[in-house]
């Protein structure tokens, strides 16, 4: 299980904000999956858990988000997952809705997708975790899931349920705590030792304790069997240690040595995980070149991801599947500086799914990065047409900086005012008040042109 560290990072363009569209059926999380999802209506699935007296099952997903999107047609859709549909009441939430605030505000998400497992007695949240899982991961999940519903767990199971708990509960740093003591008193073969980990650097991140993540990413590695779990590790502590500040005397010791075990993780044998897990490692590694300011190991590794994407996208089985590269290939043809190498293909999305407004508004970047504004701003205004929510503020915000371009600064002026009165019309749940501040400062700095 992982995310993207776009999610982290927030460098990926159009990526980890929320949002609302009006998505077609294809979106929907539930589709034509496995497992019997209950869509975007909270209030029905905890009545119905209390009722058949069954932990809650929840997946917070939402359209822009590609490693949802992953999980939609690469493992809900897996009928291996079928057999345990009487396990849990399943309860899919897109966080672009407006009907999803109630539950974010109750439950905070800071990435996506998040998986809880909830007790609908007390809607207490057993288990937390933020990322992508293959079906035996999630098998793993649903197994912690109940063991934390019947209780009586002793040992490193203790513990982790422990850290869950907290975590669930918003206490990243207890929970850290805990995912660490469990890892401390497990035998060496424990099967939750990928997964705990994982756990550990999550909540390690979400505590801003960014150093002791990529300390622990390479502390308790060597002890992670070589799988999925070892390689979102590393995509988490090259995050991590990216959140670094540059005056850390221990950042760039720290970065070369996850630069090498990330490394160790791409090559042969082939890890067997899901693709958009591997682009994340990729991410991560373009990302540490940057930083260190090696223009051409930079272009080197977005070269190998870009081809790796490439050879992927060919191979999925319908639109939905491929378009879960889209994103990555943008940002990695765009680090090239080829933006047009990826511009077919994102066009070629926007012809398969005519009801989603993220093609159009990838394409808007694109085209601006060629300096073909008109056709940028044509495509903005396409997204325009299909985003609502917080996602429709990254759009806005992006047509005003075409228009600026176009050198229409009234026009830009107005769009982003447009874009703050929607902000704040918007619950707090599904905006941040940093997503508000930048755009307040953009206008400011527009008006002072």
């Amino acid at each position: 299980m992982r995310i993207h560290v776009a999610c982290l990072l927030a460098v990926g363009l159009l990526a980890c904000t929320t949002s609302r569209t009006q998505a077609p059926e294809a979106l929907t999380a539930g589709g034509e999956g496995a497992l019997p999802f209950i869509e975007d209506d909270y209030g029905r699935a905890l009545a119905e858990a209390k009722a058949r007296g069954l932990p809650l099952f929840v997946d917070t997903w939402a359209p822009w988000c590609h490693t949802c999107r992953s999980m939609k047609a690469y493992v809900f859709t897996d009928k291996a997952l079928a057999r345990h549909a009487g396990r849990f009441v399943w309860l899919e939430l897109n966080t672009d809705l407006p009907q999803a605030a109630g539950f974010q505000e109750k439950y905070p998400i800071d990435f996506w997708p998040t998986f809880f497992i909830i007790d609908p007695r007390e809607e207490r949240v057993l288990v937390r975790f933020s990322g992508s899982a293959t079906v035996s991961q999630l098998e793993k999940l649903f197994e912690d899931g109940e063991r934390a519903w019947r209780g009586g767990s002793q040992g490193a199971e203790a513990q982790l349920a422990r850290g869950d708990a907290l975590y669930g509960e918003g206490k990243p740093a207890e929970a850290a705590e805990a995912f660490a003591q469990a890892l401390a008193e497990a035998p060496t073969d424990w099967s939750r030792r990928g997964r705990t980990l994982e756990s550990l650097l999550s909540a390690l991140y979400g505590a801003k304790q960014h150093e002791a993540c990529a300390r622990k990413a390479l502390e308790e590695s060597p002890q992670v069997p070589r799988s999925a779990s070892l390689a979102n590790a590393m995509t988490w502590g090259l995050g991590c240690v990216l959140m670094l500040p540059p005056e850390n005397p221990a950042g760039k010791a720290l970065l070369g040595k996850l630069e090498a075990k990330a490394r160790e993780v791409l090559a042969p044998p082939s890890i067997e995980m899901p693709a958009d897990d591997r682009s994340g490692l990729y991410e991560v590694m373009v990302e540490a070149r940057k930083t260190l300011q090696d223009e051409a190991g930079t272009k080197v590794i977005a070269a190998e991801w870009l081809g790796f994407l490439e050879a992927e996208a060919a191979k999925a089985p319908n639109p939905e599947a491929r378009t879960v590269f889209d994103s990555h290939r943008m940002v990695a043809a765009l680090t090239l500086g080829e933006p047009q190498r990826v511009v077919p293909a994102i066009e070629q999305s926007e012809r398969d799914l005519p009801n989603d407004y993220n093609p159009p508004a990838r394409l808007s970047s694109l085209y601006r990065t060629m300096g073909r504004l008109e056709e940028a701003l044509a495509a903005s205004g396409r997204a325009l047409e299909k985003v609502q929510g917080a996602r429709r503020l990254r759009v806005l915000s992006e047509r005003s900086a075409i228009q600026a371009d176009q050198g229409k600064k009234e026009a830009a002026v107005a769009t982003l005012e447009e874009a703050l009165a929607y902000a704040k019309a918007l619950p707090k749940a599904q905006v941040s008040q940093r997503q508000r501040e930048a755009l307040e400062k953009k206008l400011t700095e527009l008006k002072a042109k």
